[in-house]
């Protein structure tokens, strides 16, 4: 398993140095319509893989919430897990995924937001989360992207780069 992590974190690095060595084609977009577009292809992937640190070690697990709110992009989980605990020691995060011909990265500061609005929006956008999740209770946590950039890439197009 540590070997597989290690090879997909290398493959990441690989691709992001490349990306910014050897491709003079791609270029940015800046704008609530980038942010738009990273939604609209994660929420169409529907599962990503999200890094954050746990100390010097790398940690990556699925997610599957991704939701726009208030002009920001939120994802959930729950306070009692690690990856809580992760954020507030180290809020940078990164998260990819694959729709089969292009993949997606995205990397900034996960921000908590604790107003039950937030986290509401999020629970009404995924509904089977409620037998779990509410967004009056101690546990539910959602985070927005802060200073956020993505990478839309492919083996055949130039990298699209996505600031917000």
């Amino acid at each position: 398993m540590k070997r597989i992590l290690s090879l997909f974190i290398a493959f990441t690095l690989l691709l992001s140095c490349n990306a910014q060595t050897n491709n003079p084609s791609s270029y940015q977009t800046t704008n609530n319509t980038g942010m738009e577009k990273v939604y609209k292809f994660i929420k169409q992937c529907k599962t990503y893989y999200i890094a954050t640190a746990d100390g010097d070690q790398p940690r990556v697990r699925p997610f599957g919430t991704i939701n726009m709110f208030e002009g920001k992009l939120y994802i959930q989980t729950g306070k009692k897990k690690r990856i809580a605990a992760q954020l507030a020691s180290n809020p940078k995060a990164e998260l990819c995924c694959f729709d089969g011909k292009q993949w997606i990265r995205l990397s900034g500061e996960l921000v908590p937001d604790e107003r039950v609005e937030a986290k509401k929006a999020m629970l009404d956008a995924y509904p089977e989360l409620r037998n779990m999740y509410n967004e009056n209770d101690e546990n539910t946590i959602v985070y927005y992207f802060k200073n956020a950039t993505a990478y839309l890439t492919s083996f055949s197009a130039a990298e699209e780069e996505i600031k917000f």
